[in-house]
């Protein structure tokens, strides 16, 4: 799974890779995270209407196809968020099969967060120890993702997204059983397009495990106060969607006015996938 992310990369090194018009106020907003975390507002490339285009979204899933987000699902709990995707069955599920045929994701960092289970020998105590994944030469890098824009019966929208997960390679084995999609530069365009025949069959290998050696692991200071929850738990640990659900305009207000640094980074709280 992937339930935290770093993007400390100033916007003037992002701005080369971003394609598309930018969120209003993003350039006056923005500001490097050490953690992203779910709920939060992220920055993505999209392709809408033909051309690329730069947006922002709140971590955790919400199709367009709910219909009161408030409102209990069927089985009486509340509608689940999930912040990570499992890519293996992304094409048949059905909560994610539209968002994968036609909103993919592009999502810079320069990071991400994995736990490990740990054991004192001496006490028996149990703790979640934090590795910090980077590339080596400290480069940002795409993870691969699914967006979705929710419209209200007033006309407000909510924009989303989602992490696709993969099998880990042998760095990140030591740590975890999951990890995110990372898609190769220069391939943007080809992740981004919406497509729903044999080029969308083609994406399936970028979903694979990545070759490790251009990365490296950082092993972190402080050990996770709370642990991730595990695959299954987004029912139950997703993020909330909290009244009122604002309009575009309000909204991309609102999620820049939290950009910022996060104040407690190193309380790591998360919020169960589906990854």
């Amino acid at each position: 799974m992937c339930g935290r992310y770093y993007l400390t990369s100033d916007l003037d090194r992002l701005l080369p890779r971003l394609q598309g018009p930018l969120p209003p106020g993003l350039l006056e907003h923005y500001a490097p995270r050490r953690e992203v975390r779910p709920g939060e507002p992220v920055l993505l490339q999209c392709w809408e209407h033909g051309g690329p285009r730069v947006g922002l979204a709140l971590w955790g899933l919400l199709p367009g196809w709910v219909k009161d987000p408030l409102a209990p699902a069927p089985d009486g709990r509340r509608h689940s968020r999930p912040i990570n995707a499992r890519s293996e069955t992304v094409a048949d599920r059905p909560f994610f099969r539209g968002a994968w045929r036609h909103r993919r994701a592009l999502l810079p960092a320069d990071g991400f967060t994995e736990w490990q289970d740990r054991t004192d020998p001496a006490t028996g105590r149990c703790w979640k120890q934090p590795w910090l994944f980077r590339r080596r030469d400290r480069a940002p890098f795409w993870l691969g993702g699914l967006w979705e824009r929710w419209v209200g019966a007033d006309g407000g929208e909510l924009e989303t997204a989602v992490i696709l997960t993969t099998a880990p390679n042998e760095l990140i084995a030591r740590v975890h059983d999951r990890m995110p999609v990372v898609i190769p530069d220069g391939l943007e365009q080809a992740w981004l397009e919406p497509d729903d025949g044999p080029s969308l069959r083609a994406l399936q290998p970028l979903m694979g495990p990545w070759e490790p050696h251009y990365w490296e692991a950082v092993k972190l200071e402080r050990p996770a106060r709370e642990s991730p929850a595990r695959d299954g738990a987004a029912s139950r640990s997703s993020p909330p969607v909290s009244p009122p659900l604002p309009s575009r305009a309000t909204q991309l207000q609102l999620q820049l006015q939290v950009s910022g640094p996060d104040p407690d980074a190193a309380g790591m709280t998360s919020m169960g996938p589906d990854g």
